[in-house]
């Protein structure tokens, strides 16, 4: 019988059980990652939604914000005085690649001298030798502001916060504020909006990520798990090729 060099035999699905357990246990993780980054694209659009209608809101009074359940993002109208006995130096922040610091100052808001800390913008810090000056705010001001949300759980960085004042901090928690303060419970923490009396430099920055960046993250995870699933399948369906070894005889 003559050799035709090929051998017709059907494929069979025979990946193998290190290529099960491989598929097996990155294919849900990367199904997971996904999922979670389209969830994630979902809170970011119900989150600029809430902004932007707070933000088109008329501004309220410190009385009448202090009995809000969920204050972030709402416009505030101040009448009031900075305490110059009180400043925080926001370290790690950079406006166009220019590093800096953003100025917190203790409010004394009237009537009832209701105290919060106000974030009067950026400054650029050019020689981390020397603490920047802070430009006064003195007198009775009337101030427009919104107030910060709290801080979403995760990664912060974290290093020496100087004593005395100004005092240097590297992360915006409420509750360490208060402490330098001995208040109880912590003030509300605003940042200036423009046009406001003792602003600095307010471009402050959007959301840290867009819901279009994270659906863009989704596909990427997404387009990993299929590139996985046809790998699997390639490779059981894939058959080695077999050596140079010929087990017919030739006989005369």
């Amino acid at each position: 019988m003559p050799d035709t060099g090929a051998d017709q035999s059907p494929r069979r699905f025979a990946p193998g059980w290190p290529l099960w357990l491989f598929t097996l246990g990155f294919l849900p993780i990367l199904l997971g990652l996904g999922f979670w980054q389209l969830d994630r694209a979902e809170q970011k659009r119900e989150l600029q939604t809430r902004m932007e209608q707070r933000r088109e809101a008329p501004p309220l009074a410190l009385e009448d914000i202090s009995t809000t359940r969920d204050p972030a993002w709402r416009r505030l109208q101040l009448t009031g005085q900075f305490d110059p006995g009180y400043i925080w130096l926001l370290d790690n922040r950079t406006r166009n690649g220019q590093a800096g610091v953003e100025v917190l100052q203790l409010f004394h808001a009237h009537p009832g001298d209701q105290p919060l800390i106000i974030n009067r913008g950026w400054l650029p810090w050019p020689d981390r030798r020397h603490l920047p000056g802070v430009p006064t705010a003195a007198g009775l001001l009337q101030l427009e502001a919104e107030v910060v949300a709290e801080a979403e759980p995760g990664f912060r960085l974290r290093g020496a916060s100087t004593q005395g004042w100004p005092r240097l901090i590297t992360q915006l928690d409420p509750a360490v504020l208060a402490g330098h303060l001995d208040l109880d419970p912590p003030p509300l923490i605003a940042r200036l909006q423009p046009g406001s009396a003792a602003a600095l430099r307010l471009e402050w920055p959007a959301l840290s990520m867009s819901p279009s960046k994270h659906t863009g993250y989704a596909v990427q995870w997404f387009t990993m798990a299929a590139a996985l699933l046809a790998l699997f399948f390639w490779a059981g369906y894939h058959r080695p090729v077999s050596g140079g070894n010929n087990n017919n005889d030739e006989h005369d």
